[in-house]
Order: structure tokens, then C-alpha cells, then sequence
């Protein structure tokens, strides 16, 4: 079975919503734990562009925001599913979110791995 990491930059407003949306799909299931995750808190940048509609900020200022980046696994038979969900519960018009593919984690059966 396949595992992902996914990193997601989210306003500290929407973390409930967001993690919801991952539990939902069981994101976060490890062995005998679920809900299992990590929260880093960082700062974002961005310049909205021409056309764009910002959550946060002006169209052509640099902009930048008190952010969480929340890092979670899940499998890759609900990687689509999970992508949709926190689509759909973030607030950003462009979210951003990060997926890796896991290997040697101990989620993995390591004589699987790729050669």
C-alpha cells in the first residue's frame, strides 16, 4: 500500500474545517492511532495577480499572513478523495498543498520499496 505526506498552508482560521475534511477520509491514520498530525507555525508571502480574488490581501501588493502548515499522511487509494475534501473546506482560491510519496517510514513493508 502506498503512503503520501501532505503538507498544507492554511489561515489558522480554517484548521478545524480542514482537519475535518482530512478525517473524513481517515488521513491521519497510523497503525493503532488516528488523528494523528503535526502543526508548524509559519508566515506566507504571496502578490495576488491581475484577476486574481484573494482570501487575504490586494491584487498586485506583497502580502504576507500568520499561516499553519499542517503535515499529515494518507493512503494513496484516498489521496484523491482527501485532495477534494480539503479543496473544498480551505479558503485560499489556490490552495497550497505539498503530497510526497512516502518510503522506508515504517508505513511502508520496506521489501516493497522501489528498487
Amino acid at each position: 500500500m502506498a503512503f503520501y505526506k501532505l503538507e498544507i498552508y492554511l489561515p489558522r482560521t480554517h484548521l478545524e474545517q480542514v482537519c475535518q475534511a482530512l478525517w473524513q477520509q481517515d488521513a491521519g491514520h497510523i497503525g493503532r492511532y488516528d488523528h494523528c498530525f503535526c502543526i508548524t507555525e509559519t508566515t506566507g508571502f504571496w502578490r495576488p495577480l491581475p484577476g486574481a480574488e484573494p482570501y487575504n490581501g490586494q491584487v498586485g501588493q506583497l502580502c504576507s499572513a500568520p499561516e499553519y502548515k499542517l503535515e499529515v499522511t494518507c493512503t494513496g487509494e484516498q489521496l484523491a478523495k482527501t485532495l477534494q475534501n480539503v479543496k473544498q473546506a480551505h479558503p485560499y482560491e489556490e490552495p497550497v498543498i505539498y503530497v510526497t510519496e512516502l518510503f522506508a517510514t515504517g508505513l511502508t513493508d520496506p521489501k516493497k520499496l522501489p528498487e
